[in-house]
């Protein structure tokens, strides 16, 4: 009896918890609908249950159609996952190696034979950006597609931005080019072969490639993408700019994005990479590894995810998207088991991914500083070598300036602890305070065993 009473008690704090979070959650949803920074479809579970969901505005700002839970949205660059994955499964079967040179798939290329496929996965290849090229291009009366970029590298030969290993830069011409090997290795389309692959097996019902503009097609609960005119002061559609605008003539194009999807078809695929229904151990290893350039610099990108490994997060597979009107984000903490999935069909400068603040809150993060204490922290630091340091306060906030132009956030984990946003490995800011003033900051990189401190000047 008394182990029955254990664990029902234990039950109720579990779902006080978890009722928290969502109260949480709805808070700051409420907040980012109401100041319009945020509009699309957010999904947050915890161990693949659902815990947190919520549609907020519009599907189409011209007919005021509402955003519902099975809303399509074009994935952008979240595609890359899916691509890198076609790329894993053609490997499983035989069809291609990660250390064949592109030129095998693609002879045209065939000028960029030292280039491998693993080079275009983990974009370590050092080939030019293609919207830069075609930019440079008088005539793009017609739709682009893969064998536009292909023909104009062929025609432009333009020269690689270094060679392969040596750098990370992050590459759309590469998916792009991984998309045509996905083709010419299976003898299918994109499209088919990760309809077949993929979305099928995993029933993944409402996700498929489409290029609204290039071939269109009737689609239940489709999203319209949306972009904020300066001098008309409202939302329109991409297309509303004219067949020339650029999202609009690169419609025809696949790899680096035009895969459409829902939040809960996201959350079935990543509840599959938890098992190996797609893939095994190993291939999962590949898949969510840092690597590394010639130079053992960190690339922090695996097989179509970034990745990072944190002391308080634990390690993390994300990726965000950006296009057509499309603002797009999914992170899998893969150590805790919990999953954000962020869609948005809005671009404006007013729009934000809000998925520092969900984590802050599914993680617990969200130390409440005391303001007065806070102030206390910001001055002019020097440390050892006479280097000086501003920290300073902004609408609330504890910010470390680097230079005139670029700022960090320090975010406060605890009482006088702050973690710097944004840094990989994580960078801490612990303060001192000697006779209640503060006297220096430690700060601290774990992982590289980096440990400095500053003393508080002014």
């Amino acid at each position: 009896m008394i182990k029955l009473v254990t664990l029902s008690a234990l039950f109720l704090v579990q779902a006080a918890i978890a009722q928290t979070k969502a109260e949480k959650l709805d808070s700051l949803f409420i907040a980012v609908e109401k100041d319009s920074s945020f509009n699309g479809n957010v999904l947050i579970a915890e161990k693949g249950k659902v815990i947190y969901e919520r549609s907020v505005g519009y599907a189409d700002f011209k007919t005021k159609e509402k955003l519902k839970s099975n809303s399509v949205f074009e994935l952008a660059s979240v595609t890359k996952q899916f691509t890198a994955m076609g790329i894993v499964l053609l490997q499983k079967q035989g069809k291609l190696s990660y250390d064949d040179p592109i030129s095998k798939y693609l002879p045209e290329l065939s000028m960029y034979n030292d280039i491998t496929i693993k080079n275009l996965l983990i974009h370590t290849g050092g080939l030019p950006d293609y919207m830069e090229l075609m930019s440079q291009e008088e005539n793009n009366d017609d739709f682009a597609t893969n064998q536009t970029i292909i023909d104009l590298f062929v025609k432009l030969k333009p020269a690689v931005l270094f060679k392969p290993d040596e750098k990370h830069e992050y590459s759309n011409t590469g998916y792009a080019l991984l998309a045509t090997i996905i083709e010419r290795a299976s003898k299918q389309s994109y499209g088919d072969y990760l309809q077949e692959n993929i979305f099928k097996p995993l029933k993944m019902k409402d996700t498929r490639v489409y290029r609204r503009w290039y071939k269109p097609e009737r689609i239940q609960n489709i999203t319209h993408g949306h972009i904020y005119s300066d001098s008309l002061k409202q939302f329109i559609f991409p297309d509303d700019m004219g067949k020339k605008y650029y999202t609009v003539y690169l419609d025809g194009i696949v790899g680096d994005g035009m895969v459409n999807s829902t939040a809960s078809d996201l959350l079935l695929w990543d509840r599959a990479l938890y098992t190996n229904k797609l893939v095994n151990e190993k291939d999962k290893e590949l898949i969510f590894s840092s690597y590394t350039t010639k130079d053992k610099l960190p690339t922090n990108y695996g097989f179509g995810w970034g990745i990072s490994s944190s002391e308080i997060y634990g390690k993390v597979a994300s990726h965000s998207g950006g296009w057509s009107g499309y603002v797009t984000y999914i992170a899998r903490y893969l150590d805790r088991d919990y999953t954000i999935i962020l869609l948005q069909n809005v671009s404006s400068r007013k729009t934000k991914i809000p998925q520092k603040q969900v984590k802050n809150i599914l993680f617990g993060t969200l130390y409440k500083a005391d303001r007065k204490k806070v102030e206390k922290v910001a001055g002019t630091y020097k440390n050892e070598k006479g280097d000086e340091r501003e920290l300073f306060l902004d609408q609330g906030k504890l910010y470390v300036r680097l230079n005139p132009e670029s700022k960090i956030e320090l975010i406060p984990i605890a009482e006088n602890k702050f973690l710097a946003d944004g840094y990989q490995p994580e960078v801490f800011y612990e303060f001192v305070a000697d006779n209640n003033k503060i006297a220096k900051y430690i700060v601290t990189q774990p992982q590289l065993s980096v440990r400095k401190e500053a003393i508080k000047i002014k």
